[in-house]
């Protein structure tokens, strides 16, 4: 049995705990509110995260997978306080724990359709991802590991499938025959399970790409849509200027997690759509409460 510390109690941070508790782990849910069952507890403030060790104790392994928890003005220095500053009082207060930090797949900033691995270069253009790089750095130096996690979907939530069903996708291009660029996705139990083999198989000073099999195109991703609920293909524009992570357009791999023994169960989002009845019914629920 292992003791785990979960920061963040949110879609995959509970996903996590949910699992490693049904493993017969020992897990403490940590939030900043203490709301539910979880401890409150401010990451970015050295004497709290102290606090919280002092109560629990020795733990194998700390996951921090906190949201940032604002997309306004201070989306910045919520970055820094949350990701840069709580990793650094983490890594000081459980210096005897295995601190993973969950990371994106935005630190990548290639936008040429190059296929990107743990060796490539991360030069994010967004100042957010920037930080989290730094944050990734602090857990490694403190010989703790990196999960970078695509873009999550799940019940309740998928922003292409939303989008799509509302009518307000688009396909980046600078023509009218563009494919648009590439989606790199991971489904929530894909992403919780990769989280979990990493601590279980102890994989410390390590960074990971947690990515399906499958990077999908864009418009190969609403001829699929068209063919199943008949709402038509997207008209090409050009990239949306100013997005909050940058625009890019590259392929993630997730060969090196996958040879260090994890498999996806879902190969790509569509096997996803076809065998989790959970998504398609949760996404129109929040489409009509919208």
């Amino acid at each position: 049995m292992m003791r785990i510390i979960v920061i963040g109690s949110g879609y995959v941070g509970e996903t996590f705990s949910i699992l490693m508790e049904g493993f017969g782990n020992e897990v403490f849910r940590i939030t900043k509110s203490g709301s539910g069952h979880s401890m409150a507890m401010d990451v970015s403030n050295a004497k709290s995260v102290q606090s919280i060790r002092d109560s629990i104790g020795d733990v194998d392994a700390v996951i921090h997978c906190a949201s940032s928890g604002s997309r306004g003005k201070d989306r910045i220095q919520q970055y820094q306080k949350v990701y840069v500053e709580g990793c650094q009082n983490l890594v000081e207060s459980f210096s005897d724990s295995m601190v993973l930090f969950v990371s994106s797949s935005s630190v990548y900033g290639q936008n040429d359709e190059s296929i990107v691995d743990e060796k490539s270069k991360t030069e994010p253009p967004a100042k957010t991802s920037e930080l989290l790089l730094e944050a990734e750095r602090i857990a490694l130096d403190a010989n703790g590991s990196v999960a970078r996690l695509s873009g999550i979907y799940g019940p309740g939530r998928s922003y292409l499938l939303k989008r799509y069903l509302e009518g307000t996708s688009q396909i980046d291009g600078f023509s009218s025959d563009s494919s648009g660029r590439w989606i790199n996705q991971i489904h929530r139990d894909d992403a919780a399970q990769a989280i979990a083999h990493i601590i279980e198989k102890k994989l410390v000073n390590e960074v990971f790409n947690v990515n399906d099999d499958q990077p999908l195109l864009q418009r190969y991703c609403y001829q699929e849509f068209d063919r199943r609920f008949k709402n038509g293909i997207p008209k090409v524009r050009e990239p949306q200027k100013g997005k909050v992570r940058g625009w890019s357009n590259k392929r993630v791999s997730n060969l090196k997690i996958k040879k260090s023994g994890w498999e996806p169960k879902y190969s790509d989002y569509f096997d996803a759509l076809d065998n989790d009845s959970r998504i398609l019914p949760s996404i129109r629920d929040n489409i009509f409460k919208s």
